[in-house]
């Protein structure tokens, strides 16, 4: 993983820890069920911004080296990768 991303990366999931806590708090607070949902939405959201970067540097290190090296499984294995990721993005709505 690049240094710059992954230093990216860990912020991200330090804010995700505090946003998480937070929603704790409001659950036991008994805060209002319709405003603790719209921070886990946010939390969601989040998340699946943290794996995009994940995943565009997954694609611009290990893919692009495998696609350049001259191993086939290699290849094989980095592609079906992708296309398992793609199709359980998918479910999930």
């Amino acid at each position: 993983m690049k240094k710059e991303t992954k230093k990216q990366i860990l912020n991200r999931m330090n804010y995700l820890i505090g946003h998480l806590n937070g929603v704790k708090k409001m659950i036991e607070k008994d805060e209002y069920c319709v405003d603790i949902i719209r921070q886990n939405k946010g939390v969601i959201s989040a998340i699946n911004k943290v794996n995009e970067i994940i995943f565009e540097n997954h694609l611009n290190t290990c893919v692009v080296k495998a696609i350049k090296g001259k191993n086939k499984k290699e290849k094989e294995d980095k592609v079906e990768e992708i296309l398992e990721i793609f199709k359980s993005s998918n479910k999930i709505k």
